[in-house]
């Protein structure tokens, strides 16, 4: 079944309508480029399982050690191990940058992924998750932040907040709330829905202690009815 068929007019308006009071909260987000796409890439790679603190030290720190990519490639993976190890799995993620690094400079003749502008957005993100390591949300963050390109990252705040609102059906897994939500909305909406999503999930709808007196997505928010009639018995 095409993802589209499994969205109704009822899913597709409570999106419209969270979207619409996410930037009432939060505001409209102008598309910023943050690094380029390798650099975004290796980045995500770094965050995967760990802070953004603990990743963005690795990432400076690998920069810092080797003045170019190649040179990451060259090193010692032990070496390159040790230089990222504040972002965690370290020994994991070492071999997985050095590999992607090499796939990229063979396929591309360099460490250039500007051509995947030129691609269709599934392609896109089908070559990048080819590269081992790399899944669609680590996709979606280089397509999206580096290549302006309609492609929604599902982090752990999107999932949650996504879930807990009912956007997607319980259970429903990241990869697949990342295809939901980019049926349900308009491809120029997908970087400010990201960012406010994110935001609110930081900022509100926490993991352990959602802020239910400060949510204005409360009245749409499937997770916010259930706990308020479990109160009331």
């Amino acid at each position: 079944m095409a993802i589209e068929d499994e969205i109704t007019g009822e899913m597709a308006q409570k999106a419209a309508r969270v979207h619409e009071a996410l930037i009432a909260a939060y505001g409209e987000r102008a598309w910023v480029s943050r690094l380029p796409p390798v650099d975004e890439l290796i980045g995500t790679i770094l965050s995967q399982n760990t802070s953004d603190v603990n990743s963005g030290r690795a990432f400076e720190l690998l920069r810092k050690h080797y003045p170019s990519w190649q040179d990451v490639i060259e090193a010692p993976v032990t070496e390159v191990a040790e230089t990222i190890r504040s972002a965690g799995l370290s020994e994991i993620k070492a071999p997985r940058i050095q590999n992607a690094l090499r796939a990229i400079r063979e396929t591309c003749g360099s460490f250039d992924l500007s051509s995947l502008r030129e691609l269709p957005v599934d392609e896109a993100r089908a070559w990048l998750t080819s590269l081992h390591g790399v899944g669609p949300k680590t996709a979606s963050v280089v397509l999206l932040f580096s290549l302006k390109m309609p492609a929604m990252p599902v982090d752990t705040h999107v999932h949650r907040v996504s879930l807990r609102l009912g956007l997607v059906p319980p259970k429903t897994s990241a990869p697949k709330t990342s295809e939901m939500l980019e049926a349900m909305l308009s491809a120029e909406d997908y970087y400010t829905f990201h960012l406010n999503m994110i935001e609110h999930g930081r900022q509100v709808c926490k993991a352990r202690h959602p802020r239910h007196d400060a949510c204005t997505l409360a009245p749409l928010c499937d997770y916010y009815q259930r706990e308020v009639q479990a109160l009331r018995g």
